[in-house]
């Protein structure tokens, strides 16, 4: 059996993290640019909203920017030789919010949870495809068997999904699927009021004695009490930072760094997220992008690098791939490999047939014009996504006769418009710390959210053996191959960039930083407000 990272949490104590000091009075405001769909940590699916699931949830393990595991509510854990079975070692001293015990049955719940119909089917057959069972050997000791090994099994056990529910709450939970509340977890912050379309509001939990490793302290939060203010608009945003109605803000857009980098009392920090690049997935069920001639020949229109200058200003960093720079299996040899000749996108436009132009221009065959659909989420438009799909839509437009329409509605619109497969393009990134995961979910034939209709048997046998193996450097062949196939083979994707998170705040807060397995805000734990 091999035995991974034994590491115990004195050890943490003793490696930099600085011991609790006596708890101030304290309170922060943070304004946010994004409302969660969810507050249940298992059904967590906005990148955006992870800061706050960590304020109230506390994971398994923890995860360092370089990839590697550490202790968290688990202090150690155990991988069998044959990778099917994982022991974890817990905590004994750890306590929900409503005074129930953290323990081996607690875990067992919590994976279980899982495996109840409808609960969340994305994760049950993904993340946890592989699951089969988990057994309490001890109090605090779990074990967990897999029918088949998962290399991605410690970076799920790592992430908001492995965030810990007491068993009392999901059972009792007025609102499961939203959370709130009455869902009880066992972290550093207790969540006591939501005001759905105005704020959130924690308090700290005085008990609180186990950060994850990394953390800069031990013992109870620094604040005592944090708002969370829901303002999507960036001026807005941008407006009660500067004038002092917030302490925090996230989501700075290009347009106002200039405002908070020339202000002496403001500080500004930004970091690349992990997982995916924000790219534009084509529908292949359907015409046009049935035909791989019309897929390359929407890339080709569009000159990446001057939208994203238009709307970023040049503070985005350009995509060539579905997996984000910031990844470790990212594959550079896909660089300037398509993109911005727009003669060849007329001239595969021709090929495919779409050769004559009605009065306004756009492209038509068989009396049908060249139109491509994109029906978008609104709780998932992030990063001034409407403005850029705006500036795409003019340079298909001008330089190839492309009617791209762009709508914005709500969740329940735009999931009917994919149940009806009513689209011709989707927009999407993903935050998954392991891009693994990520492409687990979009590119098998029988993906949960492959929204392309693309398949491909090489692909999911690539993803499935890379899932199996945890040589790290056979998972970075196996991606690339992957890569290449849905960028360049294919064309199924358009890369446009990849999505980072900013963070503006007075320069009185302090222990702001990222999360480093993800590149998002981290959450509240370390913050603090100097004199």
């Amino acid at each position: 059996m091999k035995r991974l990272a034994p590491v115990l949490l004195l050890a943490v104590a003793a490696c930099g993290a600085q011991p609790a000091q006596t708890a101030r009075t304290t309170t922060l405001t943070w304004a946010i640019e994004t409302q969660p769909m969810t507050l249940n940590p298992q059904l967590w699916s906005q990148n955006k909203v992870r800061l706050l699931v960590f304020n109230q949830f506390d994971a398994l393990l923890s995860k360092a920017e370089d990839g590697s595991f550490g202790p968290w509510l688990a202090t150690a854990w155990q991988v069998s030789d044959d990778g099917l079975t994982y022991t974890l070692d817990l905590r004994d001293d750890v306590t929900f919010h409503d005074g129930v015990k953290f323990d081996a049955a607690a875990v067992k719940a919590n994976l279980e949870q899982f495996l109840v119909p409808g609960y969340n089917p994305s994760v049950a057959a993904i993340q946890l495809a592989a699951f089969d069972r988990a057994e309490v050997v001890s109090p605090y000791q779990v074990k967990i068997t897999l029918k088949e090994p998962d290399a991605l099994f410690l970076d799920f056990l790592s992430s908001p999904y492995a965030g810990q529910v007491s068993p009392k709450s999901l059972k009792s939970a007025g609102d499961l699927k939203f959370g709130g509340p009455d869902l009880v977890g066992t972290g550093p912050f207790i969540l006591d009021r939501y005001v759905q379309g105005q704020e959130i509001h924690y308090r700290r939990n005085p008990a609180y004695a186990w950060p994850p490793a990394g953390a800069a302290h031990q013992g109870p939060a620094h604040l005592s009490e944090i708002t969370y203010r829901f303002l999507p608009e960036a001026a807005v945003r941008v407006g009660a930072l500067t004038s002092g109605q917030v302490h925090v803000i996230e989501g700075v857009p290009a347009t106002e760094v200039a405002l908070i980098e020339k202000d002496p009392t403001l500080t500004l920090r930004t970091a690349l997220n992990s997982g995916t690049a924000y790219s534009y997935y084509f529908n292949t069920s359907h015409a046009p992008f049935d035909d791989q001639r019309v897929r390359e020949a929407f890339r080709e229109a569009v000159d990446v690098d001057a939208v994203l200058r238009s709307v970023y200003r040049d503070t985005a960093t350009r995509a060539w791939s579905v997996v984000g720079k910031r990844s470790p299996f990212y594959d550079a040899t896909l660089e300037k490999t398509f993109g911005g000749d727009v003669t060849r996108a007329n001239a595969l436009l021709d090929a495919a047939g779409w050769k004559e132009r009605d009065a306004e221009g756009f492209r038509v065959k068989d009396g049908r014009r060249l139109t491509v659909r994109e029906v978008a989420s609104a709780p998932y438009v992030r990063d001034r996504r409407d403005v850029l799909s705006q500036a795409v839509q003019a340079q298909v437009k001008q330089n190839a006769g492309i009617d791209f329409q762009v709508r914005i509605v709500d969740q329940g619109s735009a999931q009917k418009a994919l149940d009806d497969n009513a689209y011709e393009l989707f927009g999407n990134s993903r935050g998954d710390s392991d891009a693994g995961a990520a492409l687990n979910l979009i590119l098998p034939e029988k993906a949960a959210i492959n929204r392309t209709h693309f398949a491909a048997p090489d692909v999911d046998t690539w993803l499935a053996t890379a899932s199996d193996t945890s040589d790290q450097a056979e998972r970075r062949e196996l991606y690339a191959k992957v890569q290449r196939a849905a960028v360049a083979e294919h064309a199924i994707v358009f890369p446009l960039y990849v999505p980072a998170d900013q963070i503006a705040a007075r320069k009185s807060v302090q222990g702001l930083g990222f999360d480093p397995a993800s590149g998002t805000p981290a959450g509240a734990y370390d913050v603090r407000i100097g004199t």
